[in-house]
């Protein structure tokens, strides 16, 4: 398949296989990130098809060919984002995207609850963390904060999740 590098050059001067490509490698993860971010099925598809539009029209002005995931997955979010203030919706994390717990619905629900408690912030950080598949460095840069913040949000988001829920029998728990 040849290199992310080779690939992104051969897309710059016009190759439409090679972008294709591209898309191909990263379509998962951005499937997994707008579905984390946003509210329905034609939503996720709507922010998908945008972005992948909008990266194949700008991808001259990607700057350094190894950041192609970064670069991608922002576009992808600002999509998010832009679909979000039209719609006033609020972020859900969908159950077909959770981890599987024995099959039941139960475990689902409540890790759907916790991440959804948790402050925008907090969800984004995770999200690019565990989903995008980003590093502190990475996320740093992509959102423009220092990396200790990043650092402190992960903790925090983390943290919280502990504090809040603890885990029984491979179960999330709520305490309340």
């Amino acid at each position: 398949m040849g290199s992310l590098k080779a690939l992104v050059k051969k897309a710059k001067k016009g190759d439409g296989e090679a972008f294709v490509l591209l898309v191909r490698q990263y379509e998962d993860v951005l499937y997994r990130t707008a579905s984390r971010l946003l509210n329905n099925d034609e939503d996720v598809a709507d922010a998908m098809q945008d972005t992948i539009i909008s990266a194949y029209e700008k991808l001259h002005t990607l700057k350094n060919d190894e950041y192609f995931n970064t670069w991608i997955c922002k576009i992808l979010i600002n999509r998010c984002n832009s679909l979000l203030k039209k719609n006033k919706g609020a972020a859900v994390f969908h159950d077909h995207l959770l981890p599987a717990e024995k099959n039941d619905g139960y475990g689902k629900l409540e890790l759907e609850d916790a991440l959804n408690s948790l402050n925008d912030v907090y969800r984004l950080a995770l999200i690019l963390y565990y989903i995008v598949g980003l590093n502190v460095k990475e996320i740093s840069e992509f959102l423009k904060e220092p990396e200790g913040t990043i650092k402190s949000r992960l903790s925090r988001a983390k943290s919280i999740l502990r504090t809040t829920y603890y885990k029984t029998e491979g179960v999330m728990v709520h305490e309340r």
